[in-house]
């Protein structure tokens, strides 16, 4: 999916390898809130065999600025991330996750937004993170050509 941001998710064609790996897909996007998931397996794993927590800090960035991009598409901005804290609760040796994102502050220069991720099968909280994002005006595309 490509989101009303633009932002590519790791089911896109257009994703970068980076974004595919994560394996986070978007399932659902607003301008306030965001859902989606990933399956996480052994390219996710530690040397211990549990998901390693930079997966995790990952799906927090993209979570949040997928969403926090759909907030002002309409405005021809972007949201870029300038803070991810993201703290690793539970180990887990893979499987599908439930990411859900909801904004907590949204202004006119700046965005803030709380991002869960989940055991699927259990509901476990695996992980949470808050990310702070600046929105700023959408790159002209022309310029990087």
């Amino acid at each position: 999916m490509t989101t009303s941001d633009g932002f590519p998710d790791a089911s896109s064609d257009d994703a970068s390898r980076f974004v595919r790996a994560s394996g986070l897909v978007i399932d659902e996007v607003t301008a306030t809130s965001l859902r989606g998931h990933a399956v996480l397996g052994e390219g996710h794993l530690t040397a211990w065999g549990t998901v390693h927590g930079g997966v995790y800090a990952s799906i927090v960035e993209s979570a949040g600025g997928a969403g926090a991009g759909a907030a002002v598409a309409d405005r021809g901005q972007i949201a870029v991330g300038v803070h991810n804290g993201t703290d690793f609760l539970r180990a887990s040796t893979g499987g599908r996750v439930d990411v859900s994102a909801e904004a907590l502050f949204q202004g006119r220069g700046q965005q803030l937004w709380d991002v869960v991720i989940r055991q699927s099968e259990s509901g476990t909280v695996l992980a949470r993170g808050q990310l702070r994002l600046q929105n700023v005006p959408r790159p002209d595309p022309a310029r990087h050509s």
